[in-house]
């Protein structure tokens, strides 16, 4: 079985998008400094959806080209999804993604694509998730879905992209935790120019 982890841009301050984020400002206000490190690189990166190329330093390529293929399915919340507006039907990474709703929107209901609408909260979504990944990882995409993981005990690992910005504001990546202090074990560190990458394992 797999593990459930999340792999996400954040702010030195802690925060995964700026004020006022939504599908007009899908990075929030001035956000945008959370994602200079996808185009600041000396090094094309083709993603696995082929919809999607970056310019990133030869570290961060590496670093991709070994974690995105142990992805089996990217589990989002309604927000998130609304946000990006299904990411045209094809996420990135190229993989299923299981969104956790507590409605299925008309417009995707019984339509054959890549997407899971799960209503009956966290357990199931994450339950539904392994399911479809089997062997490989389970990929958390947003805050409010690791938070969710977290208090329930299923979040494994915690990838950050540590972008060198101050929001200041914004969407945080972790709020108050009800069972603190949560230990951690840094199982990595990747230091390039613009972003530094941070591994750890959720101690339980």
């Amino acid at each position: 079985m797999g593990k459930v982890m999340i792999e996400i841009s954040m702010s030195l301050d802690g925060f995964v998008a700026g004020p006022n984020d939504g599908p007009e400002n899908p990075l929030g206000d001035k956000g945008e400094g959370l994602f200079y490190w996808y185009s600041g690189g000396d090094t094309v990166f083709n993603w696995p959806s082929g919809t999607m190329t970056s310019k990133i330093s030869a570290a961060s390529a590496a670093r991709f080209r070994k974690i995105l293929p142990t992805i089996g399915v990217i589990v989002s919340g309604r927000r998130t999804f609304d946000i990006t507006r299904g990411w045209g039907g094809r996420h990135p990474v190229d993989v299923p993604v299981v969104v956790l709703t507590h409605t299925v929107p008309k417009e995707w209901a019984g339509k054959d694509s890549i997407f899971t609408f799960v209503s009956d909260g966290i357990e199931a979504a994450i339950a539904r998730a392994r399911k479809i990944a089997g062997d490989k990882n389970v990929s958390i995409s947003t805050a409010s879905i690791a938070q969710q993981c977290l208090r329930a005990g299923l979040l494994d690992e915690i990838h950050i992209d540590l972008a060198p910005v101050l929001l200041g504001g914004g969407v945080r990546l972790f709020g108050p935790l009800e069972k603190a202090p949560v230990d951690l074990e840094c199982t990595g560190v990747i230091r390039t120019p613009g972003v530094t990458h941070l591994a750890f394992r959720v101690v339980k």
